[in-house]
Formats: C-alpha cells, structure tokens, sequence
C-alpha cells in the first residue's frame, strides 16, 4: 500500500552505486523485480482467498504494514540513502578496503535495530489504535495488536536485510538481494497453505494471543523476513566478508547528518497520509483497509516492472550528467522517461478504468464467497488508475532530485501530496456511503499524484530552466486518445458477446482476454496514425519481421 506520501514506499536511492556495476546487472535486477512482483501479487491473492475481505485481513494489512513504517522511520532512508556512499567512500579511503568500517557499521546498526524492534513492540497496542482507532464492527485493534507483537519483530530483519544488501552492491554482487524478496513470497505462500489447511477460525471476541492460527500466521509472515535476511550472509561471504564484532564510532557517520535528517522528515510526513487512509477505511466498512491496499498494490505491478526496466537505466545516466554539470542531458532524460511511461501506463491505466472490475473478480474471486470483496477491489481500481502515470512521474522526478544530491526538495514535494490528500480523504465519508467510502479514499490517492506530479514539474523548471512540458503532454494526450478508441472497441465487442451461463470468475477472464486482444492492435495502429515517435523501434522491428516473413514466402525452397 505504498505512496509517495506513504511510508512504506522505498525512497529513491540518494547515491546509487557505480553506473557501471548498474548498467552490467540491470537485466538481473529486471528479472528479479518482475519475477518478486508476480509472486508478491500471488501471494496477495491468496491471502485475500484464505483471510476474506473483512476485520481479519485489515487487522492483518495494517499489523504487517507497521513494520515497514517503523522500521522506514528509524532505519530505512538512512541505509538507502546515507549508508552505499558511505561505504564506497571507505572502501577507497582506507587501507584494509573498508573491512572495520563495514563490521564497527554492522555492529552499531545491530544494537540500533535490536532496539528499535523492542520499543516498537512495547509500543504495539498505541500503533495499532493510531491506525484503526478504537474498537467497533469495523475495525478490531486487539486482533492487530496481537498480530503486531508477532510481525514487528520484521523490523530488525528488515535492517539487516537492507544494510546486507548496501554492502553487496558495493561489492558488485546484486543478484542474490534482488532475489531475496522472492524467497519471502514463497515463503509466505507456503505459510497460507498452511493456515488454510488448519481447522477453526481465528477467535476475534475474545483474541487469544496462543491461538495456533494465529501464531501460524503471525510467525509464518515473520519467517518470510528472516529468510529474505538470512539468505544474504552466505553470499556475502563468498565475497571474502567475515564478521566479527567490531565497537566504536567513526567521524563519517556524522557527516551525513543533513541528509539524514531530509529523508527522515520524508518518512515522517507521509505517515499521516497512511494514518488517515486506514482509519477513515476501516471505520467505513469492514474490508476496506484490505481492497485499498490491494488495490494499489495491483496499480503497483506495471509501475514496478516500468520502474525497474527503464528507470534503472536512466538513474546512473542522469546521476553522471548532474555530476558533470550537463543539465540538459538530466532534462533529455528526464522528458524520455516520463513520455515512455506515458505511452506504456497511459494504455493500461485506460484498460483498468473501463475494465477495473473484471480485473478484480477475475484476480481475487477465487472462491465464491470473496466475489463481492472481488468486485470492491475491481472498483477501487478503476476509480485510481488515473493517477498511475502521475504516481510514475512524481518518482521519475524524486530521482532527478536526489541525482542532483538534493534531498530537501522531495520532502516539500512530500508535504504538498500529503496536504492534497488528506482533506479528500476526510470529506469521503461525508458525501459517500459506506460501501463507497473506499471507492473515493482510491481516487483522493490518485488525485494526490497529479497534484504531487504538477508541482515537481515546477519546481524542475526553476531548478533546470526550460523542460519540455509541452512534449510529454502531447505524447501523453495523443496515447490517451489511441487508447480510449482501443477501449471503447473493447468495450463494444464485449457488450455483443452474450455471456450467459457463465460463472463470474470465468466471464470476467473471458471478457479481460478479449478485451486485451481487441484493445492492443487498435491502440497500436492508433498510436502509429498519430504518429508517436517513442514507439518508433517497436514499428520497425514489426516492419522487419513482416518484410523477412514475406521475403521468405517469394523465396522459393
């Protein structure tokens, strides 16, 4: 359920490590993204088959959420941001490669993370009831703070996780941390299994803490992060590492203090974002935590393989053009990116607007008891999908930002999202009913992108003087036009197959599969006809192909 305002978004990697270690294993990192976000997604969908829409999995969502907020508050933009040039810094500087640097670090940030887990855990019942609010029909803050005191323990395997991970790619060594998530989701996956082989339900009135489910589940999730962790210290060995403890600071850990200090206040501002999200939900309607965060986690997918297979390559390129001063190769940069996120999201977004609540049926209606959850899911969806390509520009933006070593600027960015947002998140249950709240906290989430996106767009400009504004919007307006034609033919055929008869689980994947075959050729002629030059490689490797096939059939054999 991650926002730019939301704290469990990772933040952008302020110093990334070399372009050229980037550039050499980005098609691992490619491969391991995608394949993270498929079983990340699989693994959402069976727990909303094994847990239902309702108390159960929002008190679940929000438990298993806290641990990414608290440990992205205490730790997390700080090895993200702060720790990778640090450690490049000491593998230059000194004689033995950094070697007590990195064990004196390992030794301070255990201490830290051992004690930021014990005081998040003792504060566990005021986290849960500062995200749910007190006890009604909607909402169960005792379930959530027994899973709490089971999940937050993730925190301190969260860190090491992530400080491992820091120290490998300083190494050159990025396959086995951009593998680790997928270890977890399996992980995870067998845990439900298992959950859903047990007999009985978990009691809810009252919560018993000993209970085997729910240790099943609690436990079960945590072991997901230990694994993720744990994975990483055989391969950092096989890199020539041996840890052994190492007490005592060193001066470079204070130098850093101002970025520290920006990225925590990023953390710090989008937790009320996240905060009144959750309330606001839960108190509407029981389930809505669960469809808000499924929803945005299915608008997750296409950003986070985009994210990964373009924004990877062209960080490194814009981290050296702000290095060197060429501003307007970080402006080229940036006006590719963000018209080659237009012309792939724009089309999908459109898909999942028109076609949202068949998406939702056909991923989460499994069992026939979740076909209304389903169908809730579907709906957030499509009232969202909107503010996909805003979302993937705003983060576009933030990298530019932190290429140029500027870390104060996305905190204002930060704060002008979240100051949109929560006024349109507390008029949703004025003006709608319950069931709808959800529907609307989806849309304020969206509308909080484009206001996020428009004010980092000014805010380039009079940082990097002329950008080409004008460009990405007629590429953009041009792929919303190719791709609302492609939709409405979509949606016509569609409405002339008779579909009787049909289980909804399997007319609504009928209907998406004919939906994607009508739509794509139609959107792919009509952003030939309009003549959208991003797409230019693509028609002539299909022109290619069509020439060598018909070379072939006039070549007799």
């Amino acid at each position: 359920m991650s926002t730019p305002d939301d704290p469990t978004e990772p933040l952008p990697n302020a110093s990334p490590p070399k372009a050229e270690s980037i550039g050499r294993s980005s098609g691992v990192m490619a491969v391991a993204n995608l394949v993270s976000r498929i079983t990340g997604f699989l693994r959402q969908i069976v727990l909303v088959g094994v847990l239902g829409v309702g108390v159960l999995n929002d008190a679940y969502t929000v438990s298993n959420t806290l641990p990414n907020i608290v440990y992205e508050l205490l730790f997390g933009g700080v090895l993200t941001s702060v720790m990778v040039p640090l450690l490049v810094r000491a593998q230059k500087e000194d004689a033995d490669g950094g070697e007590t640097y990195v064990r004196r670090l390992i030794t301070l940030t255990g201490v830290a993370l051992v004690f930021g887990t014990g005081i998040a855990m003792l504060a566990a019942p005021l986290l849960t009831r500062l995200y749910l609010g007190g006890q009604s029909a909607t909402a169960n803050p005792e379930l959530a703070t027994a899973l709490a005191y089971l999940l937050l323990p993730q925190i301190f395997f969260y860190g090491l996780g992530a400080l491992l991970g820091a120290i490998l790619n300083t190494r050159g060594s990025f396959a086995a941390f951009a593998w680790a998530p997928v270890l977890n989701n399996v992980v995870v996956l067998v845990v439900l299994g298992v959950y859903a082989l047990m007999p009985g339900e978990i009691s809810l009135d009252p919560v018993r803490m000993g209970e085997p489910k729910l240790l099943v589940l609690g436990i079960g999730t945590t072991l997901g992060i230990v694994v993720q962790a744990l994975v990483l210290l055989p391969v950092l060995r096989r890199t020539g590492f041996v840890y052994r403890p190492r007490w005592g600071w060193d001066p470079r850990l204070s130098a850093a203090g101002g970025l520290v200090a920006w990225v925590i206040a990023y953390v710090l501002i989008g937790i009320p974002g996240y905060m009144v999200t959750t309330r606001v939900a839960a108190a509407a309607d029981p389930g809505g935590v669960t469809v808000y965060a499924n929803a945005w986690l299915l608008l997750q997918v296409p950003y986070g393989v985009l994210g990964v297979s373009m924004l990877t390559a062209l960080m490194p390129r814009m981290s050296r053009a702000a290095a060197d001063g060429r501003l307007r190769a970080v402006v080229d940069d940036l006006s590719l990116g963000s018209r080659l996120s237009a012309v792939f999201l724009v089309p999908l977004a459109v898909l999942l607007t028109v076609f949202g609540l068949q998406v939702g049926i056909a991923l989460f209606g499994l069992r026939s008891g979740n076909l209304d959850g389903a169908a809730r899911i579907g709906l957030a969806v499509a009232c969202s999908a909107f503010g996909l390509l805003p979302y993937a520009i705003t983060m576009l933006q933030l990298r530019v930002f932190y290429a140029m070593t500027d870390s104060r600027t996305p905190a204002f960015i930060q704060l002008f999202t979240v100051a949109v947002k929560i006024p349109l998140l507390l008029v949703c249950p004025l003006v709608l009913p319950p069931r709808e709240v959800v529907l609307g906290l989806a849309a304020a989430n969206g509308l909080s992108f484009v206001a996020g996106a428009a004010l980092g767009q000014v805010l380039l400009r009079r940082r990097l003087g002329r950008i080409p504004t004008a460009d990405v919007a007629s590429t953009t307006g041009r792929t919303l036009v190719a791709s609302l034609v492609g939709a409405l033919a979509a949606a016509g055929v569609v409405a002339l197959i008779p579909w009787d008869g049909l289980a909804p689980l399997g007319r609504a994947w009928l209907q998406l599969v004919v939906a994607v075959v009508v739509m794509t050729p139609v959107v792919l002629v009509g952003l030939r006809l309009l003549r959208v030059r991003e797409l230019d490689p693509l028609f002539r490797r299909i022109e290619r192909l069509v020439d060598r096939d018909n070379h072939r059939r006039r070549t007799p054999s």
